[in-house]
């Protein structure tokens, strides 16, 4: 459950690439926190990217 419920950021796939240019599967989840956000005047637990709290997309109930 790594999805930010203001911006969609979720995981993301690549490669992990070594030294000898073998290539293995890699997945970087976004760093989400389940926080409690003031929602039409109601308080209510969503999960949010430390980027949406950092810019203030989000208001901390």
């Amino acid at each position: 459950m790594a999805k930010c419920d203001i911006c969609g950021k979720g995981v993301q796939f690549g490669h992990n690439v070594s030294h000898s240019n073998r290539k293995t599967n890699a997945m970087w989840k976004a760093n989400v926190k389940r926080v409690r956000c003031k929602v039409n005047g109601a308080s209510k637990r969503m999960h949010v990217c430390t980027r949406c709290l950092r810019s203030g997309n989000v208001e901390r109930a």
